[in-house]
């Protein structure tokens, strides 16, 4: 679906240039965003290699896996239908520990091999299940403590201190995740309400008051 809505901007922009006699202005803008999309990319590079790096020096510290127990258990809060021991969660601790000092780019491939273990508990395999909504919430809005990305980003275009985001990232993403958070809670609690039984709430008080 992305690809073809893409397609028909582009299409529908040739199209406006071409009735406007602007076609020379936008073929001089792709090829200038071309040569950006290049620019940035080579710039984030090294950014990203130094902090894959420590990632990985911290991972044979031992380091990664002391965050990892320490998110242990804010994970089986979050998800409490996913099995203790079960694969999907090391994945989420992992995708949860690269999204804190955001290394997007590590954080992927691990958010996809935590959704494909969900999928095998998946009863519904056209549905998907509050595990994997909770994890695609988090994802989206996790909170930040380092934004590589963004510090690469500003240095490529030789930003005078690339690091002050720092505190105005950190802070927008613990209210992005504490929202994204309080919306997954409700509807697992409208969802299980819904999926009660008739008549269980009234047998329960009937029980109570005798």
């Amino acid at each position: 679906m992305i690809n073809w809505i893409w397609m028909g901007m582009l299409v529908i922009g040739f199209v406006f240039a071409a009735v406007n006699g602007n076609i020379d202005s936008v073929t001089k803008a792709a090829f200038d965003g071309a040569q950006t999309g290049v620019t940035v990319s080579f710039g984030l590079i090294s950014i990203l290699v130094f902090w894959l790096g420590m990632m990985r020096l911290t991972e044979e510290a031992g380091l990664l896996k002391k965050v990892a127990k320490l998110l242990s258990p804010v994970v089986r809060f979050l998800f409490p239908d996913v099995p203790k021991d079960h694969p999907a969660m090391g994945y989420i601790l992992s995708n949860m520990s690269a999204n804190l000092f955001g290394l997007g780019n590590a954080a992927t491939p691990m958010g996809i091999k935590a959704m494909q273990e969900l999928q095998k508990l998946n009863p519904d395999k056209e549905t998907a299940t509050p595990a994997m909504c909770t994890l695609l919430a988090l994802n989206t809005a996790s909170i930040t403590l380092i934004p590589t990305t963004l510090i690469a980003i500003r240095l490529n275009y030789d930003s005078a201190n690339p690091s002050e985001i720092v505190g105005t990232t950190l802070l927008a993403t613990a209210i992005a995740t504490a929202a994204a958070i309080a919306a997954d809670r409700w509807y697992r609690f409208r969802t299980f309400d819904k999926a009660k039984p008739p008549g269980a709430g009234a047998g329960l008080s009937t029980d109570a008051k005798g």
